[in-house]
């Protein structure tokens, strides 16, 4: 399913800085103006927090292009110690959209830059001081890491995770409030939708790292219940691989608005081609969902727990081969949002719960 075009709501003041500006002319920084037809800068809308020892976390790094033209790009860094192309130094350029945004993963540093650079240019993995406007490169801008965190973070099974607080495309346009996801006393994660000023607000919550190749398994209570209209995920997600269909996995618990359908689904992205989903009935009581991910393959499973001898029932399980991605930044998310065009709408609020998170590399 298409995801949100940035991860926070545009800053009310969006910080402009170190502008660099066109080529073959060299102007004092304006904040937010341009002087000229052909001149660019960048802003930043949404910082990462510094980190110094940050390289094995990511969060996301959004801006605006004042003045791009057509083909340019945004090349980012990140600085530890020397500044580190971001966020892979194979997919090292960051699409400027057609309202003048960008959006894209980050590994965490003290400081970040943007580079707005012609087609056709290739940055280096590694520099030790950002270049100058000039030739291909259009405009740069660079800022401090901030002191805290954008996004407020959760702690669950081990891991951090952030928290989504900014609007998402999915299921039609879904508002998110931090307070719908929480961990209660035992460990276990709660995800809501809930209604806020008389509208629906939903739940997602982010690994702040990218774990790669192998198992990944959800220990998921009753989900049996939820509405038609209500719509649990548990998938991978990269800003940085557009090209491989943001390199997207998902097992889904939903009807997609339909009572009639089944309830689950196993999807390899994109969704539209027949062969990249399987639809099962998943039952009522806890389920163990799973995916293993290895080179060319990803097989996923979903087996129910049974009280006597402590045995346990295969509910579903399929194996994809084609178009399954490769690694890069990509993270786990789980979410529960609404499904806004269901042919039935969501009449109350839902609750999903999730016992525990492992991975086995």
């Amino acid at each position: 399913m298409p995801e949100a075009v940035g991860e926070t709501k545009w800053c009310r003041a969006a910080l402009l800085v170190m502008a660099g500006f066109s080529l073959g002319a060299c102007h004092s920084p304006r904040k937010g103006t341009q002087s000229a037809a052909n001149q660019s800068a960048i802003e930043f809308s949404r910082v990462p927090q510094a980190d110094s020892n940050g390289r094995d976390k990511h969060d996301i790094i959004e801006g605006r292009v004042i003045g791009a033209r057509p083909g340019q790009k945004v090349v980012l860094y990140a600085r530890s110690g020397a500044w580190w192309v971001q966020p892979l130094a194979e997919e090292p350029s960051t699409t400027v959209r057609n309202d003048a945004r960008w959006t894209n993963a980050t590994h965490l540093g003290t400081e970040y830059a943007a580079l707005l650079v012609e087609p056709g240019y290739q940055p280096l993995t590694r520099i030790d001081v950002l270049p100058t406007v000039g030739g291909p490169i259009a405009a740069v801008a660079s800022v401090k890491g901030q002191a805290r965190p954008p996004s407020p973070f959760i702690h669950f099974s081990g891991y951090e995770w952030r928290v989504r607080d900014a609007p998402s495309s999915r299921g039609g346009m879904n508002n998110y409030d931090p307070k719908n996801a929480w961990t209660d006393e035992t460990g276990a994660l709660h995800l809501r939708i809930a209604k806020v000023s008389g509208k629906w607000t939903c739940a997602e919550i982010t690994l702040t790292r990218s774990l790669g190749y192998g198992t990944y398994s959800f220990v998921v209570r009753d989900t049996s219940h939820l509405q038609p209209a209500a719509v649990f995920g548990m998938f991978t997600w990269d800003y940085a691989g557009t090209g491989h269909n943001n390199r997207e996995m998902d097992i889904e618990i939903s009807r997609w608005g339909d009572p009639r359908s089944n309830n689950a689904q196993y999807v390899v992205q994109p969704f539209h081609i027949p062969c990249n989903v399987v639809r099962f009935s998943a039952p009522p009581g806890i389920l163990i969902h799973s995916f293993g991910w290895q080179p060319g393959t990803v097989s996923f499973k979903t087996i129910r727990a049974l009280k006597k001898a402590n045995k346990s029932q295969i509910v579903a399980e399929h194996l994809f081969v084609s178009g399954v991605p490769s690694p890069g930044i990509e993270s786990i998310r789980m979410n529960l949002y609404v499904m806004q065009f269901a042919k039935v709408p969501l009449q109350t609020g839902a609750e999903v719960v999730v016992e525990k998170f492992q991975y086995f590399p």
